[in-house]
């Protein structure tokens, strides 16, 4: 008799960016955020909003819409910053994305993702570790270390 083994599944926060729905693993998420003053930053890449003053720290604010080339938009009332811990170059760095809006906290099925679909997507294949179904929604989890490096 072989045993059966549940299916590994990842705890994920899922947020909607430009019409899209993207998955973030919830271990790396720190707080969530209403939408706080953002402070420019001269000669930053164009997928950096600013900083923003979380607790005394200095966070970089990116915006994921320009790294997977969605229409800019003004923040709503809905608008979140998502306060990460991401290894970046060896250590753990607090960073914020803009969310037009969070939904919930999930599992992901880990034998479910895929890998982005090379032709016909509007994003860049290289940013997305994954793509994965919950029920009719298409679910993108991005590879966030790359995509802010």
């Amino acid at each position: 008799m072989s045993e059966t083994h549940p299916p590994a599944m990842l705890d994920v926060l899922t947020l909607g960016i430009g019409g899209e729905t993207f998955a973030i693993e919830a271990g790396m998420v720190r707080e969530i955020l209403d939408l706080v003053p953002v402070t420019d930053v001269p000669g930053a890449r164009d997928f950096v909003r600013g900083v923003v003053n979380v607790r005394g720290r200095i966070v970089p604010l990116a915006d994921l819409r320009w790294q997977f080339g969605m229409k800019q938009t003004a923040p709503t009332a809905d608008t979140r910053i998502i306060v990460l811990e991401l290894e970046l170059d060896g250590e753990a760095t607090p960073v914020g994305i803009l969310a037009d809006r969070v939904h919930e906290v999930t599992q992901l099925a880990t034998a479910s993702l895929e890998s982005a679909p090379r032709v016909g997507m509007r994003w860049r294949p290289e940013f997305i570790r994954g793509v994965g179904m919950r029920g009719d929604d298409l679910i993108i989890l991005p590879d966030l270390a790359r995509i802010l490096n």
